[in-house]
C-alpha cells in the first residue's frame, strides 16, 4: 500500500503537549467473490492491524485513477488478475493515533471499494515480499460471518454493500 505521508511531528512552543500530524490517505479495494469465498489479503506484522485479513487494494499513488489503484493493489497482493468493477461503497475513518513510525497523526482514512471479477485460477500468493500483506486467500465467506477469520472493517462494509 503506497500513499504519501508526512511523518512531522509539530511540538507547541512552551507546550509539552505533542500535537497531531493531519494525515488524509485515500484507498481503493476490491471485492471479488468465488462460489462461497471471497478473496483477502492478511495484514503483515509491520501494520497497524497485523494478522486481520482485509480486501486487497491500498493507497492511491498521486495520480492515479481509483480503479487502476485498486487493480495494482489486488495484483501486488494476490498475485492475481482482477476486473475492476463499479463502486459498491465508500467508507470513512477518522482518529488520533501512533503512525507505524510513531509519529502522532489525526488519521482521515478515505476507502473506494469497487465490485470486482477474478477468472484467475492460479492460487493467491503475495507478490510484494515485505510489504503490508504477508498472505492471500480464497476465505470461505461462512469463517468471516462467524469471526473465525478476523477481518478489518473495509470487508465488512463491502459484504454489506455487495
Amino acid at each position: 500500500m503506497s500513499g504519501a505521508t508526512s511523518r512531522q511531528v509539530h511540538h507547541v512552543e512552551g507546550a509539552d503537549a505533542e500535537v497531531p500530524v493531519r494525515r488524509q490517505r485515500v484507498a481503493a479495494y476490491v471485492l471479488c467473490r468465488r462460489g462461497d469465498a471471497v478473496l483477502l489479503s492478511r495484514l503483515s506484522p509491520g501494520t497497524p492491524r497485523p494478522g486481520l485479513w482485509s480486501l486487497p487494494g491500498g493507497g492511491l499513488d498521486h495520480g492515479e485513477h481509483p480503479r487502476d489503484g485498486a487493480r495494482r493493489e489486488a495484483h501486488e497482493e494476490t498475485g492475481l488478475d482482477v476486473v475492476v468493477g463499479g463502486v459498491l461503497d465508500v467508507g470513512s475513518t477518522h482518529f488520533t493515533g501512533r503512525a507505524p513510525g510513531g509519529s502522532l497523526e489525526d488519521f482521515h482514512g478515505i476507502s473506494v471499494v469497487f465490485a470486482g471479477t477474478c477468472d484467475d485460477e492460479r492460487p493467491p500468493r503475495v507478490l510484494d515480499v515485505g510489504g503490508t500483506s504477508d498472505a492471500a486467500a480464497w476465505v470461505p465467506l461462512a469463517d468471516v460471518a462467524s469471526g473465525v477469520v478476523g477481518v478489518t472493517e473495509v470487508v465488512r462494509l463491502a459484504l454489506a454493500a455487495g
